[in-house]
C-alpha cells in the first residue's frame, strides 16, 4: 500500500512538471509583454551603438527620460492647452467642450 500511494505522489509530481512547457510563456511573453519603458530602452540602445562613456550616459540618460526634442510648433500648442485648461477649471460638459473649441482654435 505504502509503494502505491508513492508511486501515485510521484506521478502526480511528474505529470505537473511536464505539463507546463516554461520555453513557450518565455518566447509568448518577450514579445508581448514588454513594457514601454522596456521598449523604449530597446530603441535608445539601438540608436546609441557607437556612442561611449559619458557621451553614451548622457544621450541614455535624455533618450530614456521620454522627453524628445520639441518643436516650437508643439510646445505653443501645448502652452496654449495648458493656458485653455486654466481658463475652463469651472466649466463642465458641453460648455467646457465648447470653450476648450474655440480657446484652442485661436492662434
Amino acid at each position: 500500500m505504502n509503494k502505491l500511494l508513492a508511486l501515485l505522489i510521484s506521478s502526480a509530481f511528474a505529470t505537473c512538471a511536464f505539463a507546463a512547457d516554461p520555453a513557450a510563456p518565455a518566447a509568448a511573453g518577450a514579445a508581448a509583454g514588454k513594457t514601454a519603458q522596456q521598449t523604449r530602452m530597446t530603441s535608445c540602445n539601438k540608436d546609441a551603438a557607437g556612442k561611449k562613456g559619458d557621451e553614451r550616459k548622457a544621450f541614455m540618460k535624455e533618450c530614456l527620460s521620454g522627453d524628445p526634442k520639441v518643436s516650437p510648433a508643439q510646445q505653443a500648442q501645448r502652452d496654449r492647452m495648458k493656458a485653455c485648461n486654466a481658463d475652463a477649471t469651472t466649466m463642465k460638459g458641453d460648455e467646457r467642450k465648447k470653450f476648450m473649441k474655440t480657446c484652442l482654435s485661436k492662434k
